[in-house]
């Protein structure tokens, strides 16, 4: 996810119903600030500690919110591992909080009505990109 959308040690990412926090902490090993956005507490913790451990800190952080609650106007990368429904519900958000530009890449699960970008097979799964115009 992070290769199909080029992040980069400038990038900001969000990582919308990041789990354990696996995707922010691979963008931070990378350089890119990054933020986890989890409703899970216990999840969020375990993110929060794995980025201490690897002196991650300072690039990385985890915020145990509702994900549509999330402020995404910094982002220039948002990823997703959602459900069909949970990116269609987010959609109007996606595209009126983040600038043009932004790449939002989602594992596995399509938006409605937008032509991804890029769409590639990995590991059996899809990997969907759009640039926000």
């Amino acid at each position: 996810m992070l290769d199909l959308a080029r992040v980069e040690n400038d990038d900001f990412l969000i990582d919308l119903g990041s789990g354990d926090g696996r995707i922010p902490i691979q963008a931070a090993r990378r350089g890119a600030r990054a933020r986890g956005i989890e409703i899970d507490p216990c999840l969020a913790r375990r993110g929060e500690y794995q980025a201490i451990h690897e002196q991650l800190s300072h690039l990385v952080d985890f915020y145990v919110q509702d994900l549509f609650e999330a402020n995404l106007t910094e982002a220039t990368v948002v990823t997703l591992y959602l459900r069909h429904w949970i990116n269609a519900s987010l959609q109007p958000k996606l595209q009126n909080e983040l600038k043009e530009g932004t790449r939002v890449v989602s594992h596995s699960f399509c938006m409605v009505d937008w032509e991804p970008d890029v769409e590639i097979e990995f590991d059996t799964k899809l990997l969907f990109l759009w640039t926000v115009r």
